[in-house]
């Protein structure tokens, strides 16, 4: 599995915190979270803090994240083996860059150690040790970077996100991120189930901050497309744990020049990150390091220390200073819309249903109200709720009237908010309401023996489509298609008379070949043959009288073909 490498050296001393004395006296106030709208990484333990001096003073640096806090059972001390709020080369190194007009945010674990929640067990210790650092550093702003074995320890989560629901009731004001390795698809399983971690506390991380770096997806890999990649694909999985989250709780990290895999972060690709994060109003950008801002003299080999490529010194800090975005600044809101299912079936006189989701892209959450166009003579379109605040959700009711020509009709659903609109296309397929027979028909059932040579309106995973062999009747069939880890399938929802009961016939052949209804009545059946059979189910529909017919195949298995579905 991908590692994010942010170096930090052992350990070897520890002082208790809850002891510790003040370094730094607190701040008075919160800075504006603007400030820390561009805040790269500086280790504080390889001798090359000097470089932040001047990234401050000559190249407008106003925030910069300090590297790393290490948890030794339930005490702290600096990657370079000094206490915490006594450290006699980090501590002076931190208040003079406060002195010079720079924000600092202090950031605990990294690869090679782990943040106080994961080396102790007792909250009360955990939170000590966390004020401690708030108290030593006069700081608003902490960051934990967590990387390998600690990010799937589930108990040390549940603890970290405990302590910063403690430490934001008695500190207003305190933002946290949570730095965490990603891949250009986004968040591992174990990423995401920080995200669960902190819902489950009932808090929302201020910054979800990625390591996009390191992919080990070849030294031919896109960086700055890769990091773009990763960030949408880490708001959609933000937005399915909570969907209040924006961009404005995103945090972009790049490891600047040549990477652990071989791969390089280009000048190029600093400008194609900053100008995402400019158009979509990313709360954070940062980079591993400031230290390494620096071209190499002679055949240097230390990461640690330079880029290993051609820059001026200080090259990145340039590059990403001019972003002033930080939590959506000026950036324009934006929204998506989908539907699900996208199709659906409905016999005259019946209605069908769809939830419209929406969510937050870009931006601030919004009005979005709802609308339809496109639908045929007698078919009205509902929305429940009419309108949405981007991040929720409503549901579409397409009520068919008797005398509505059976077909299949394109329905344009279009969210309209102050900043623009988006749409989607639902397709409506109005049915008779007489029975039907093999060779093709289906009852309320559209396109049940797949004649029209498409699947539409059947939705179906994976390679499943429509073959002209083997059929049992007509010139075409149904073919499933499982894969070696999941189940192939294809569904059609209907829209039956409430309370009613019916039966669901169809032809099949194959290895478990499935057929059955789930949603408002949930039964199956299945068979296993060479050769064509009948498989016949009976159920009663609910009050909607809406219900999901699908035929699927077992994972693992050969191919499952269906033909003339009949429902009666």
């Amino acid at each position: 599995m991908y590692l994010a490498r942010f170096a930090a050296s052992a350990c070897a001393l520890a002082l208790a915190t809850a002891g510790a004395v003040a370094a730094l006296a607190p701040t008075s106030s919160a800075a504006a979270s603007s400030v820390y709208s561009v805040a790269p990484y500086v280790d504080m333990s390889n001798s090359q803090e000097g470089l932040l001096d001047t990234a401050i003073t000559g190249h407008h640096l106003k925030a910069y994240t300090a590297a790393f806090v290490l948890g030794e059972g339930c005490n702290q001390i600096w990657g370079d083996t000094l206490p915490i709020g006594a450290d006699s080369y980090t501590d002076p190194e931190i208040a003079k860059a406060k002195s010079e007009g720079a924000s600092v945010i202090i950031s605990s674990g990294g690869a090679s150690g782990e943040a106080l929640a994961w080396t102790c067990s007792t909250q009360s210790s955990i939170d000590a040790g966390y004020q401690a650092i708030i108290n030593d550093y006069g700081v608003t702003q902490l960051d934990f970077d967590i990387e390998g074995a600690a990010i799937a320890d589930t108990a040390a989560a549940a603890r970290q996100m405990q302590a910063m629901k403690d430490l934001k009731a008695s500190n207003p004001g305190l933002q946290f991120s949570m730095t965490l390795p990603v891949l250009t698809s986004g968040l591992t399983n174990d990423g995401v189930n920080i995200l669960k971690a902190a819902k489950n506390a009932g808090i929302r991380i201020d910054v979800v901050n990625i390591m996009a770096m390191d992919y080990y997806a070849g030294t031919g890999t896109e960086m700055g497309q890769g990091a773009l990649s990763a960030a949408r694909a880490t708001l959609a999985q933000m937005q399915s744990v909570d969907s209040g989250y924006t961009y404005a709780n995103l945090g972009i990290t790049p490891m600047i020049g040549k990477n652990d895999d071989g791969s390089t972060f280009t000048l190029a690709d600093a400008q194609t990150v900053e100008s995402f994060a400019a158009q979509n109003g990313v709360g954070r950008l940062a980079f591993w390091s400031v230290n390494r801002d620096q071209p190499c003299s002679g055949s240097a080999n230390s990461l640690s220390t330079c880029s290993e490529i051609s820059q001026s010194s200080l090259a990145f800090t340039d590059a990403f200073v001019p972003y002033q975005g930080g939590g959506g600044g000026g950036t324009t809101s934006d929204f998506s819309l989908s539907l699900s299912p996208g199709s659906a079936s409905a016999a005259q006189g019946g209605s069908a249903t769809a939830t419209v989701s929406t969510a937050v892209t870009s931006g601030s959450a919004e009005s979005v109200s709802l609308s339809a166009s496109g639908a045929p003579s007698g078919v009205s379109v509902s929305f429940s709720p009419a309108s949405v605040t981007s991040g929720g959700s409503s549901t579409l009711t397409a009520a068919v009237g008797s005398a509505v020509a059976a077909g299949t009709y394109p329905i344009t659903v279009t969210g309209t908010a102050s900043t623009g609109s988006h749409s989607a296309t639902y397709t409506l397929t109005v049915t008779t309401t007489s029975g039907g027979g093999g060779g093709g028909g289906g009852g309320s059932l559209a396109n049940a023996g797949f004649e029209t040579g498409s699947l539409s309106p059947w939705t179906c995973t994976g390679g499943s489509t429509v073959v002209s062999s083997p059929v049992h009747s007509g010139s075409h069939a149904l073919q499933v298609t499982p894969s070696s880890n999941s189940t192939g399938e294809c569904d059609q929802t209907v829209t039956l008379s409430p309370n009613h009961s019916y039966t669901l016939t169809s032809w099949v052949q194959g290895p478990y070949a499935y057929i059955g209804v789930s949603g408002g009545a949930t039964t199956s059946v299945w068979s296993n043959s060479a050769s064509w059979n009948q498989l016949t189910v009976t159920f009663t529909t609910g009050s909607s009288g809406a219900v999901t017919v699908y035929v699927h195949g077992w994972y693992s298995q050969a191919n499952v073909y269906a033909d003339d579905f009949t429902l009666s």
